[in-house]
């Protein structure tokens, strides 16, 4: 029995603080609006379309934001109050979410309307990302983040095995702009959650203050990192072509297995029961470094290809939750790699060329994923995802060889926790320059 109190406590560790539990709990009541308003949108898009190229176009429309001012997102994070800054970002989502839910109950929303629409969330995303990303730190510490990323993780998974599955029924029920409505009404719990914090227990980064400059600064501090600009470059691949699961399942669902918006939404709550039980595991056990994450993105790889060609709906529900447990670790590590890797003057930087990889690379790789779902169906799709997981795996590899001949050794300073600054330069050895891979 202490044992299992044991894990409980490394587990949950993060949780013992109060500003982040109150954040957690919070974010954990958004966001499963937020997973609801995902269905949502891309059901409405397909259902007005009839189109997997048009919901790569939304998708891509949403996220060009992050691609453009991404970075710039980060300068801006790293020059303000994180906390002020995400309330009033967090506060316009929910106002577009209400506008978007008010246009479908009233029967009046246009394609065009949608694509305006997601572009706002992506003007908002670009700069609360970078914020909410990197005010993690601020409010747990080095020691703890780690392990509140990967319960970060799992909070954002468990809220996809719920908003889609209720999404899904209230689709099938009373349609998609109660959705929307209810996203809506859920920023509230996130919003009050910031706005009653504790602000004397927080950590906050000193303001970077203003100078000419500074958005190539953090360019060339991520560019002289190995450890920085490697997990970048492997998450811009896996991005673009793997993390596309929102054009890719809905034409999954009805063309390949005959189903409606219900069999989407638990297509995607299999994703998410799969991908908190992953979460769990890495907040418990996981680490952090290029070698877990060159392994992570392998077998994230191998369950998508698991996914893709399972020839019954019954099995898909069971690769999905392997592809979800893998996902989350791979986000993970990833995350919690560069959070303890970078700098904290450079963190709101390196966190928002997180996001520019992950979210920003959805203008190319939605139209893109788009296109291969049209012309050859779901399944060639998603695995076109798989094989490029794999392919950020070998270029991982390549890393880690290279690093592991320089002082740091192999595995790209693997670590569970750290307490300590990262320095801002790596000695020669360290930052050997690995041949093909760019930021």
């Amino acid at each position: 029995m202490s044992r299992v109190s044991s894990v409980g406590r490394r587990t949950f560790s993060a949780l013992s603080i109060p500003n982040f539990r109150r954040f957690f709990f919070g974010q954990s009541t958004s966001l499963i609006g937020t997973w609801m308003q995902s269905v949502a949108q891309s059901w409405l898009v397909f259902t007005l379309t009839h189109s997997a190229t048009a919901i790569g176009f939304v998708l891509a429309l949403q996220t060009l934001p992050v691609l453009i001012l991404g970075p710039y997102g980060g300068v801006i994070a790293d020059r303000v109050d994180k906390r002020r800054l995400m309330i009033v970002l967090q506060s316009l989502m929910a106002a577009q979410a209400l506008v978007l839910g008010l246009l479908v109950v009233l029967h009046v929303v246009l394609f065009w309307e949608i694509c305006v629409l997601a572009v706002v969330l992506g003007l908002n995303n670009c700069f609360e990302n970078p914020a909410r990303q990197s005010f993690v730190r601020e409010m747990v510490g080095a020691s703890e983040v780690r392990n509140a990323v990967s319960l970060n993780s799992t909070m954002v998974n468990a809220a996809r095995a719920v908003g889609p599955a209720i999404a899904g029924l209230l689709i099938a029920t009373v349609g998609t702009g109660v959705c929307f409505l209810v996203n809506a009404l859920s920023f509230v719990a996130v919003v009050y959650s910031l706005v009653s914090m504790d602000t004397n227990a927080l950590t906050p980064s000193a303001p970077a203050g203003r100078a000419r400059g500074q958005l190539r600064e953090g360019f060339r501090y991520v560019a002289r990192e190995p450890r920085l600009w490697v997990p970048l470059f492997m998450m811009a691949i896996v991005g673009t072509l793997a993390y596309e699961f929102q054009v890719t399942l809905p034409v999954l669902a009805q063309r390949t297995f005959g189903g409606n918006a219900a069999t989407y939404g638990f297509l995607t709550a299999a994703m998410g029961v799969g991908a908190v039980a992953g979460g769990l595991v890495t907040a418990t056990r996981g680490r952090t470094g290029l070698r877990p994450l060159t392994v992570a993105a392998a077998v994230f790889g191998v369950a998508i290809l698991g996914a893709a060609f399972s020839p019954v709906l019954a099995v898909a529900f069971v690769a999905l939750a392997a592809t979800g447990w893998t996902s989350v670790t791979f986000l993970a590590t990833g995350n919690s790699t560069l959070q303890l890797e970078a700098a904290s003057s450079m963190r709101g930087r390196v966190m928002a060329l997180w996001a520019v990889a992950f979210l920003g690379s959805t203008p190319v790789g939605g139209p893109l994923i788009g296109w291969v779902v049209a012309g050859a169906g779901a399944r060639i799709g998603l695995a076109v995802g798989g094989i490029a997981c794999l392919a950020a795996a070998v270029i991982g590899l390549i890393a880690v060889t290279r690093l592991g001949r320089g002082k740091g050794g192999a595995g790209g300073h693997e670590r569970a926790v750290a307490g300590a600054e990262p320095p801002v330069a790596v000695s020669v050895a360290e930052g050997s320059e690995i041949p093909g891979v760019a930021v």
